[in-house]
């Protein structure tokens, strides 16, 4: 399944979600819209892509008006590799999470560099409460807190499912960076440490007196061998080409050369073809 289709599902299942919490059954609601029933089937399946007017007369019919600016939000990140962060926010978080764990569901092994922040798939429900109410406040979206809470709790589910791998890196610095109260931290910090025994899981931490090769510019996640999604603070990009995936998995391979306090868990080297010349930037370079 593509990127698009996965984003097509999740819209769908968020507009059913619309709508059985209004207690409407498919037919009594295509009666409501003007609509073929077949139409509410294939547009809450992800079989078609709903236009804007079709979004904004759902929200209507579900006296939801207010979810208008995040359906059509979703809608507008279905193909683009470019999502600012004010479109894919327009409705609140809790949307972008329903997409993380349909992307999650769908790959064997994810792999990751934060160098600010504790990885969303370990983050506890507290440590969570505070990036998403400092982001939220940050780029003036609408704050759905505790939806989006849950959604990123529920995504965590998949680290205890058997045949799956999580391997991170963590710049020491974000173990030392307070989004949330000292309390929270230590919390946070707990909960990383009980995560080491994991078989799905390998962390790295990467040292403050490491030497690197180079510098970690910024964190980014690799999902199996197809995609790469990298945050940056006005965008996030998914990009899937060759290069791409490429150069990601050398700078984490390099990264993780460097990395302590992995897992007792062995696992091989992030990029099986190693790192060419040429192809990851070197010392002192900017991506």
């Amino acid at each position: 399944m593509t990127d698009f289709l996965t984003s097509r599902v999740a819209l769908g299942a968020r507009l059913r979600e619309l709508r059985t919490e209004g207690g409407m059954n498919g037919k009594d609601f295509a009666a409501r819209l003007g609509w073929q029933a077949s139409k509410i089937s294939r547009l809450e399946l992800g079989k078609q892509t709903p236009s804007a007017a079709d979004l904004r007369a759902w929200a209507e019919a579900v006296d939801r008006p207010d979810v208008a600016a995040e359906l059509v939000g979703r809608l507008n990140g279905l193909e683009t590799r470019y999502r600012t962060w004010r479109r894919e926010l327009a409705g609140g978080h809790r949307a972008r999470q329903e997409v993380a764990i349909a992307e999650t569901a769908r790959t064997r092994m994810i792999r990751g560099l934060e160098v600010a922040r504790i990885p969303g798939l370990f983050q506890t429900a507290e440590y969570a409460r505070h990036v998403f109410t400092a982001n939220a406040t940050f780029r003036e979206t609408p704050q759905d807190t505790e939806d989006a809470v849950r959604k990123r709790l529920q995504r965590q589910d998949a680290l205890y499912e058997p045949g799956r791998k999580f391997r991170f890196l963590v710049w020491e610095g974000a173990l030392h960076t307070l989004v949330c109260p000292r309390v929270v931290m230590a919390a946070q910090l707990d909960r990383l440490i009980s995560l080491i025994g994991l078989d799905t899981v390998e962390l790295g931490i990467i040292p403050f007196a490491a030497q690197l090769r180079r510098t970690p510019a910024h964190g980014f996640w690799i999902y199996d061998t197809r995609l790469v999604i990298v945050e940056t603070i006005n965008a996030e990009l998914w990009l899937d080409d060759t290069d791409s995936l490429t150069l990601y998995a050398c700078a984490g391979s390099r990264s993780r050369s460097r990395s302590a306090a992995r897992s007792p868990t062995a696992c091989p080297p992030w990029s099986s073809g190693g790192c060419a010349a040429g192809r990851g930037p070197g010392p002192g370079s900017r991506p």
